[in-house]
């Protein structure tokens, strides 16, 4: 398929194919599948909550009625509802004051129906997520986000994860892309994906040990940066801003983008222009995006068995 081929992947390559290769055609990049590899997640805790008694409980809050983040909503009350995890949505409007949402998440707190508490950000202007994101009982974290969670995360200690970094680090584990000693270049520095999952790779376990280094608006040197990373995580919210010129040949790109061109839903990455120098890729959509909710409902579990 436009001069490449599909190696070591157990095919029977045939005669027109091996030729390829014995001449020196490139491989086709493994396409990192976040869809089917969220779907064997969900699938593996569905079967162990289909043998509980009390089922675990996710509590949502959505303040206004930002569409994005509508959408985000329903489909993590999709997600519950296809693996058994009962799901409990609260509205507020868009004038909420913070006192109002913080008493509300304080309720939830005692509540034991509700083993995990997820307040969809971004919120209204006038409340501060920080003040939000302390009032959620560290127990009930399962975004990952409260000041002992990070901090836990940062000495290695076992404790909720931010789920989009997470969601990267299993994709890496399940397509057994190897992080030790490999350079990898984040793009973005921001506290939900960029600080967390090079946190996460620095830790000295199999799919970490790697070295790390954050490439931001401030970054002088960053196209040489990049042509040194075995490994890109984009996570910066610019479309098609990675291209072909600026990476090396043989790269991994992980593709945390989400952006609406046109009518149509693109990552950070010119997919078309970079993919032939890759040797590995998630795809927008359906890479990072599927493995997020995913590891939410793993979070929730986990938040279910540190307490009953």
């Amino acid at each position: 398929v436009g001069g490449a081929c599909f190696v070591g992947w157990g095919w029977d390559l045939g005669e027109n194919c091996a030729q390829m290769i014995k001449q020196g055609a490139k491989a086709m990049p493994i396409i990192i599948d976040g869809k089917k590899t969220a779907q064997k997640i969900k699938c593996r805790l569905k079967d162990k909550i289909s043998n509980l008694k009390i089922k675990p409980g996710l509590a949502v809050i959505l303040v206004g009625d930002n569409p994005a983040s509508q959408v985000y909503v329903s489909m993590k009350k999709k997600a519950c509802d296809e693996i058994g995890i009962k799901s409990f949505e609260y509205k507020l409007s868009q004038s909420a004051s913070e006192d109002e949402l913080i008493k509300l998440i304080k309720k939830l707190n005692k509540d034991k129906k509700v083993h995990g508490i997820l307040v969809q950000l971004p919120l209204p202007g006038h409340i501060n997520e920080n003040n939000i994101l302390f009032t959620i009982d560290p127990g009930k974290d399962v975004d990952g986000f409260h000041p002992m969670n990070i901090g836990k995360m940062m000495i290695g200690a076992e404790t909720f994860l931010p789920c989009t970094p997470y969601g990267i680090q299993k994709l890496l584990e399940e397509y057994n892309i190897k992080t030790t000693g490999k350079n990898v270049v984040i793009l973005g520095r921001s506290n939900i994906v960029g600080k967390p999952i090079g946190m996460m790779l620095l830790q000295k376990h199999n799919f970490g040990n790697a070295t790390v280094i954050f490439c931001h608006s401030q970054s002088e040197k960053r196209d040489e940066l990049l042509k040194q990373a075995d490994i890109i995580i984009a996570a910066i919210g610019k479309p098609n801003f990675v291209k072909a010129d600026m990476i090396k040949d043989g790269a991994v790109i992980i593709d945390v983008g989400i952006n609406r061109v046109s009518g149509k839903i693109v990552g950070d990455v010119d997919y078309d222009d970079v993919f032939n120098k890759l040797s590995a890729t998630t795809p927008v959509p359906g890479g990072v995006g599927p493995m997020t909710i995913a590891m939410l409902m793993s979070n929730t579990l986990q938040a279910y068995g540190a307490t009953d």
